[in-house]
């Protein structure tokens, strides 16, 4: 049975985070390229959404400190999650009445960032040959 320490959890997180960046970026050229100027920057407003309720998740809901009790690591996870879900709302709507965007680029660029939890994530498996710690 593989262990997961805190740390190979906080590292886990913020190789997400740079996961759904890469995807933001990648995504933003291909549809500039593919689709038109204008769905580029859309593109990149949805991806970084994603990447920023990401990070306010990374940030806020795994630092608790090594042997924190079960009530505090869970305090800190509920706190990143709600940070993370305030972001996006925040972000989007902002985005959404300021911003002028091709909302094809954008939900399908924030969409494609979710697919980098799963990538990680499988990464990571004891099965592919790596542990957490």
């Amino acid at each position: 049975m593989a262990t997961i320490g805190l740390a190979g959890i906080r590292r886990l997180a913020f190789t997400v985070v740079l996961g759904q960046a890469a995807i933001t970026l990648i995504a933003a050229a291909a549809a500039d390229a593919f689709v038109g100027p204008g769905a580029g920057p859309s593109a990149l407003l949805g991806g970084g959404v994603s990447t920023a309720g990401s990070l306010a998740m990374a940030l806020l809901g795994f630092r608790s400190p090594d042997g924190a009790s079960a009530g505090v690591m869970l305090g800190t996870l509920l706190l990143g999650e709600a940070a993370k879900f305030c972001v996006i709302i925040v972000l989007f709507a902002l985005v959404l009445t300021l911003i002028k965007t091709s909302a094809a680029a954008m939900f399908a660029t924030y969409a494609a960032t979710f697919l980098v939890y799963f990538i990680v994530l499988a990464s990571w498996l004891p099965m592919f040959g790596r542990e957490m710690r």
